[in-house]
């Protein structure tokens, strides 16, 4: 299983990257690590987190309000959104095409 990216969801990692980066450079590892396991855990099991109201597949990272949305066909996720917890649910949903 392989992961593809919208390619927004660049833009909105590098936000967060340097937001955290302000603070502390191990903090923006940190947050990049967390971001990556997510990854990871959605690759290796794509059906693991859970659907949110949008359809989508929603994980919650650890020790960030962040979570990103991924769907999965075939062999591969296809990440949609990164956002904070507290973002508008709308925020990132255009970038969805249902088919």
């Amino acid at each position: 299983m392989v992961a593809r990216f919208h390619k927004k969801v660049q833009s909105d990692l590098n936000k967060v990257l340097e937001q955290y980066s302000t603070v502390s450079n191990e903090l923006e590892e940190d947050f990049y690590d967390e971001f990556i396991l997510g990854i990871k855990k959605a690759t290796q099991n794509p059906k693991f987190f859970h659907f949110d109201a949008s359809g989508l597949r929603r994980c919650n990272l650890y020790r960030f309000p962040y979570h990103f949305l991924y769907d999965s066909i075939d062999n591969e996720i296809r990440v949609w959104v990164l956002r904070h917890d507290k973002q508008k649910p709308s925020f990132g949903m255009t970038r969805f095409k249902r088919k």
